[in-house]
């Protein structure tokens, strides 16, 4: 490569353009710095007035704002900036360095004619050289021009409006555009999102027959180009284009490594976001409720990056769940359960109120991490723009925010926002003015987010340091090197305020590197848009798209920008055209600029060759005859406990096993949820077969969620005893008493009514041991729940066998009120001989009695452990001698989190005196420094009517802690539990003490509740299986579905690497409940769902 192509920046592009640094408030700091319109010559504003008959309350995107592009219009060597506004021409600003712009908008001709202008696109549409200008157009419903407006680049700083001769005045409801070479023919084809004016009101029982409704007005649009006029192929492509099409974002990226362009749209109300991958003919397949696990319920602007430099673009997605307790209790609308249930039967698909993280596993599916992240509440969110803002070589994410009157205020929504309600009142009045009730609407400036990327998938906002935070309308926003220094300038639109226009100072005051890379790309592309460019230094690498659209409605500079942070040097890069020609570049120094051109690339690109494929394999087809499924039965506990964070009825289902046949093989037993029975399967030449049991189809109205296999009855075979959980509070005495089953040694069970120790209750471990040295087992019975009584804890039992038949009670204050136990096991802890017992638990820290001669004491509890533990597994995991824990939490990929510093925490009481136990959940969220209630004012109210005078409005109850509703004396005689640590964990015993530290990542993806500890790969050195997902949560919670599945790696030392699912073959869906390794086999139990079998090649 020769020198010409590659120079350091500073002695180029300052001996070219002499730029001279400007004193802008608030100087040349770290980060960004706001360059006001008195210097810039910006003074933009998109106005948008309340009008009599057009208004937020008869347009519900009248707030939606404009967007911004930024790009070299006259190809001097300098970005532009252009700015769609609503009710105002649009404008055109060209830069004349030192960040001083000149409005040229009236003499360029690009003010447009069109009613309501919404995103901009730039793109090299007739493939001149010259960056032309695509606006998308919307507004008013009863009329006003809605057609889309092209205008083609003259060269000499004009333009000429040309779309109808282009075949791209579209004239739906358009929100953006997006020019990108589907079909790799060579040309740019353009996808038009509109924006459906159905109300969303009358869709909810109708999703395909929306989707699929071509021809409405408000469908999004394909056009291929061909031949240079554009041609619709929206259906001919298989894409969705009917009357719910509520896009509001449109993102294109190759998402698979295949080169061909993927379409991701967000959409907002009911309708679900749309997946579209390219089947490389010419058309796409939609596939998001088989790649994705839930996506943002109100989804906005949307990018597609690489987050987490694997090499995979990842995507973002906004919506609007706040950022702090006050606006979540006084703005937040929460879905009923039953309205999620609804939507999911009718094919709209999971959808939560909150950013979404998307990040690429590298098989074309997603896993959900905004929460982990730390980017899942930025409140009324627009724009996402994914770029690294500090040149550290990880990219970062800018999220744009706020609405100039807040619509989702709940006290306006109360009592005045039913639009029914408020024409009734017009009528009766004779009034017809709108903007009357709009004064009652609140204005909500809200700051906007820089997320800083930390590494390791964790983000920190820090638009405050970087002077990114005023309180602002925005909305579209772009980035693009507006001074040539190497680092991403900012431009953002905003609703009645003057636009932002930051310069980045990251070049000047961190010393971190960057690569530049401008393109010049095919006849029929020049600026490369598609073109992949991927840089390889100190084993890591990164990967940027050419692709101009993102974010909200605006379009970013066609240049790209890899900060490479304090590396001496880019040991090589590749860029690979959308045909797959490519060129490989070695030896790149920072801070240059790099020119690659289209006629350089040869050859085809492929990605690295496949490997000998995953090692485990799913057979659960021919393990199992016939394969064993748990059947979870409908109740909905929220019915009766508004309160609870998360169902206690769907826990199950448990895997059993032991020989119960005396044939030296182990035997299977997977526990049956109520109405379904218990299933007992015999080991069989290597495959499970099902055997009948008349006694569990006799009692199978009980929800069996624990057992355990030992010699009950001393007769030299394994009895069986099951526990019975739930959370059916109406069901009676009998229903919660455990039940023993007696073997007669060949397998064959029979109800044992005789031998049976009385634990009434639900149950949530069952664990026998001989802990008095005795010769017979003894029996420790976890207590789950009390049912209505969500929070208070349950009796657990301890019981000795004292002779035949004869089981006593010895539980005493220590071991039978320990907490809301999960799991438990016994172990000798201090290696004294003695089995020791260790209980985990919801609410409850890693609890241990040591066993002093068969009296067991509380000795030992972990510090900082109080969690909502699920289970617990001892094996010595680093091969020194002794016994360690592995403990499965609940993970940090949801909205509670928490620490010592802000603890989540219970308050249970009757306190209402109705002889009925609420538990009221205490929460830290956000940056809020005292904590607050978690339930919302409807389902406080619902649950406590007598509240409902405490607090009339949602803005009173918003800043209502719990103090301020319940006396100290009534908070003083509450059972009162917290947590300060959700993280699945592995606990190890070093010397006399014992040390908790958290799994990778990964293991914080979703709620652990099956772990197995076994060598799973034949290297003779132990590894971890972890399965977890929750589904039963509220709607305000979200789905905990980030995590089905994983296997660790062990390295015999201690320590575990998580193997990817792609590459271990271990692909799991649904909630896992537990799982073992039996005869080769990793058998994996799942609720409401079958048995899945693993197996190495």
């Amino acid at each position: 490569m020769s020198l010409s192509r590659v120079f350091v920046l500073f002695t180029l592009l300052y001996a070219l353009f002499g730029c001279k640094r400007s004193v802008t408030e608030p100087g040349d700091a770290a980060g960004f710095t706001l360059v006001k319109g008195g210097h810039s010559g910006i003074t933009f504003s998109n106005e948008v007035q309340d009008q009599k008959d057009f208004n937020i309350l008869t347009f519900r995107n009248y707030y939606n704002g404009g967007g911004v592009a930024i790009g070299d219009i006259n190809n001097d060597g300098l970005n532009d900036i252009f700015f769609t506004a609503n009710m105002q021409p649009n404008k055109l600003y060209l830069n004349q360095g030192n960040f001083q712009f000149e409005d040229i908008s009236q003499s360029a001709g690009i003010e447009g004619t069109g009613y309501w202008s919404t995103g901009v696109a730039f793109a090299d549409v007739n493939a001149d050289g010259w960056l032309d200008i695509y606006v998308c157009n919307s507004g008013d419903l009863s009329g006003g021009n809605r057609e889309n407006e092209l205008f083609i680049n003259n060269g000499g700083l004009t333009f000429k409006e040309s779309a109808a001769l282009y075949g791209l005045n579209d004239d739906g409801y358009s929100t953006h555009a997006s020019f990108f070479d589907y079909d790799l023919d060579g040309d740019l084809d353009c996808f038009v999102l509109n924006n459906s004016y159905t109300d969303p009101k009358r869709i909810a029982a109708n999703a395909s027959g929306g989707r699929n409704n071509y021809g409405a007005s408000g469908g999004d649009r394909l056009y291929e180009n061909v031949g240079g006029k554009f041609i619709d192929v929206t259906e001919k492509a298989g894409l969705y284009s009917g009357d719910i099409d509520f896009g509001l974002g449109v993102s294109v990226g190759d998402l698979n490594n295949d080169l061909y362009p993927d379409i991701y749209v967000s959409n907002d109300f009911w309708e679900r976001d749309y997946l579209y991958l390219n089947q490389q003919d010419g058309t796409f397949k939609e596939v998001l409720p088989d790649n994705m696990s839930y996506v943002s319920a109100n989804s906005m602007g949307a990018d597609i990056a690489d987050l987490n430099n694997d090499g995979y673009q990842d995507i973002f997605s906004t919506d609007m769940l706040p950022a702090s307790n006050y606006r979540m209790k006084s703005a937040l609308m929460i879905e009923d359960y039953n309205v999620e249930d609804l939507k999911w039967r009718n094919s709209y698909f999971f959808q939560y109120i909150q950013n979404c993280l998307q990040i690429n596993k590298g098989d074309g599916t997603f896993r959900e991490m905004a929460f982990f992240a730390g980017v899942a509440a930025t409140d009324w969110s627009w724009g996402s723009l994914i770029f690294d803002m500090d040149n550290d070589g990880r990219k970062d994410i800018f999220v744009s925010n706020g609405i100039f009157h807040d619509i989702t205020d709940l006290d306006f929504v109360n009592f005045l926002a039913d639009e029914d309600q408020l024409k009734k009142v017009v009528k009766e009045t004779g009034r017809v003015d709108f903007r009357d009730f709009v004064e009652f609407l609140p204005h909500n400036k809200q700051k906007n987010f820089a997320f800083i990327n930390q590494g390791g998938l964790r983000f920190k906002n820090e638009a405050e340091a970087l002077h990114l935070g005023p309180e602002s309308f925005s909305n579209g926003s772009a980035y693009g090197d507006l001074d040539n220094d190497g680092d991403y300038d900012l431009v953002v639109n905003n609703v009645n305020m003057e636009a932002f226009v930051y310069r980045n100072n990251a070049v000047e005051q961190k010393s971190n590197g960057f690569v530049k890379f401008k393109l010049k790309g095919s006849e029929n592309n020049r600026f490369g848009v598609g073109a992949l460019i991927k840089i390889f230094y100190q084993n890591q690498v990164q990967v940027s798209q050419v692709m101009l659209s993102r974010g909200f409605q605006s379009s970013v500079d066609p240049d790209v920008i890899f900060g490479v942070g304090q590396w001496p040097g880019v040991d090589s890069a590749q860029v690979i055209w959308p045909d797959g020609k490519y060129e490989v570049l070695k030896g790149l120094q920072p801070n240059s600029i790099i020119e690659a051109s289209y006629a350089n690339a040869s050859g085809k690109f492929a990605d690295k060759p496949k490997t000998a494929g995953p090692a485990f394999f799913e057979n659960s087809a021919s393990a199992f005859a016939p394969v064993p499924e748990h059947k979870e039965n409908k109740y909905l506990d929220f019915d009766h406990e508004r309160l609870m964070p998360h169902v206690l009825s769907r826990e199950g289902p448990k895997l059993l096993h032991a020989d119960v046949n005396g044939d030296k093989q182990e035997d299977l037993v997977l526990l049956g949820a109520a109405g379904q029975p218990t299933q007992l399967y015999l080991s069989r030449n290597n495959q499970y077969v099902k055997s009948e049991q008349p006694y569990f189809e006799m009692d199978k109205d009980g929800e069996d969620v624990c057992g355990a296999f030992f010699d009950a009855d001393e007769d030299g075979d394994l009895d069986l005893m099951l526990g019975v959980g739930g959370n059916e509070y109406q069901r009676g005495f009998d229903y919660f008493a455990s039940r023993m089953y007696a073997n007669d040694g060949e397998g064959n069970f029979i109800r044992d009514l005789v031998n049976v120790p009385t634990a009434i209750g639900q149950i949530g471990c069952i664990e026998p041991c001989d802990f008095d040295n005795d010769g017979d087992m003894d029996l420790f019975i976890g207590g789950r729940c009390i049912p209505g009584a969500y929070g208070l804890t349950p009796r657990s039992y301890l019981f000795r066998k004292d002779g035949e038949n004869v089981w006593t009670d010895i539980t005493n204050e220590e071991t039978g009120p320990i907490g809301m136990v999960t799991d438990a096991v016994w172990t000798d802890v201090n290696s004294d001989g003695w089995p020791d017992l260790v209980v985990v638990g919801e609410w409850m820290p890693v609890t241990m009695f040591v066993n002093f001669s068969g009296l067991l004491q509380r000795d030992v509890t972990i510090p900082n452990s109080t969690g909502w533990w699920n289970v617990i597994e001892a094996a010595d995991l680093d091969q020194d001698g002794d016994t360690d824990f592995v403990v499965g939490n609940w993970g940090q990929n949801m909205k509670f989190h928490a620490s010592p510093q802000k603890p989540l925490n219970i308050y249970v009481n009757d306190y209402d005196n109705n002889g009925k136990y609420e538990g009221i959940l205490e929460w830290y969220f956000g940056t809020d420094a005292k904590p607050y209630p978690f339930a919302s004012k409807m389902d406080l109210t619902a649950q406590l009517p007598v509240l409902k005078k405490n607090a009339l409005k949602y803005s009173e109850y918003a800043q209502k802690q719990i103090s301020d509703m319940f006396s100290p004396e009534v908070l003083a005689q509450s059972e009162q539990k917290q947590v300060v640590n959700f993280n699945t964990s592995i606990i190890r015993r070093e010397g006399k003490k014992f040390v908790m530290e958290p799994m990778t990542y990964e293991a914080q993806m979703s709620p652990v509740f099956g772990v197995e500890i076994a060598d799973l790969d034949g290297d003779d050195i132990v590894d971890i299986f972890l399965g977890g997902n929750f589904y039963g949560l509220k709607p305000e919670v979200g789905r905990h579905d980030g995590f089905s599945g994983g296997y660790f790696k062990g390295d015999g030392k201690g320590g575990f690497e998580y193997i990817s699912d792609v590459t271990s073959g271990i692909k799991i869906t649904g909630e896992v409940k537990d799982a073992v390794f039996l005869n080769g086999q990793l058998l994996v139990a799942r609720n409401n769902a079958p048995v899945l079998s693993f197996k190495m090649k």
